[in-house]
């Protein structure tokens, strides 16, 4: 049938663009490659937090209201409450006992995933800048649309993170210390860097409000 080749290529187009998106470095990658160092499985669950902010995101710009996330307040709040807490999860990166155990992270790879998704202004404009245009698109082949186009989405994003972990983790264990602890300094001070930027965001919307105000 024409329809379904142009849904299965449709598919393999969302597939390259959630690539795009999800192989960019950013808060969720440092998560996924800390907590890999402890876990090879963990990118599984990074994925599993990341959905549970993810598809009722995707299930709001569904039902028309994507523009919720370019309220101002909205984003000065994501950025000042998400960046903050992502400074917090870099800082106790740094904390960790250099004798690597299973937990040293003393957040599961769901919080770290969620976490780390919510957090980021970044996320919101991805989905309302050209995942709104992949939802709409899938609508035209209607509900089986929708939801192959969602499956697909999340399993890249599944796909990607678990390749990411358990990479990390085969690193960390043939070189140990040597591999690791590098890791977690990087992935804290990303994490820091991008809270520290969030917040600068949000402080420049309110002082941007306060001025028109």
């Amino acid at each position: 049938m024409p329809w379904m080749s142009t849904l299965l290529l449709f598919l393999a187009g969302v597939v390259l663009v959630s690539l795009s998106g999800v192989m960019m470095p950013g808060p969720v990658l440092a998560g996924a490659v800390a907590k890999g160092c402890e876990d090879k499985n963990a990118g599984v669950w990074i994925a599993v937090g990341h959905g549970l902010i993810e598809i009722p995101l995707i299930l709001l710009i569904y039902l028309g209201l994507s523009y919720i996330f370019e309220v101002t307040p909205v984003r000065i709040l994501i950025g000042l409450i998400g960046g903050s807490l992502m400074i917090y999860l870099g800082i106790g990166m740094f904390r960790i006992d250099m004798n690597l155990e299973a937990g040293a992270i003393h957040h599961s790879a769901i919080f770290i995933g969620f976490v780390t998704s919510a957090s980021n202004p970044a996320f919101y404009l991805w989905w309302v800048a050209i995942g709104s245009l992949l939802i709409l698109t899938s609508l035209e082949y209607g509900r089986l649309g929708f939801i192959l186009f969602l499956i697909t989405h999340w399993l890249v994003d599944l796909g990607w993170y678990w390749i990411v972990t358990v990479s990390v983790f085969k690193s960390s264990q043939m070189f140990g210390e040597k591999i690791w602890k590098p890791l977690f300094i990087l992935c804290g001070s990303t994490l820091v860097l991008f809270g520290v930027w969030f917040v600068w965001g949000g402080v420049r919307g309110v002082l941007s409000l306060l001025k028109t105000s």
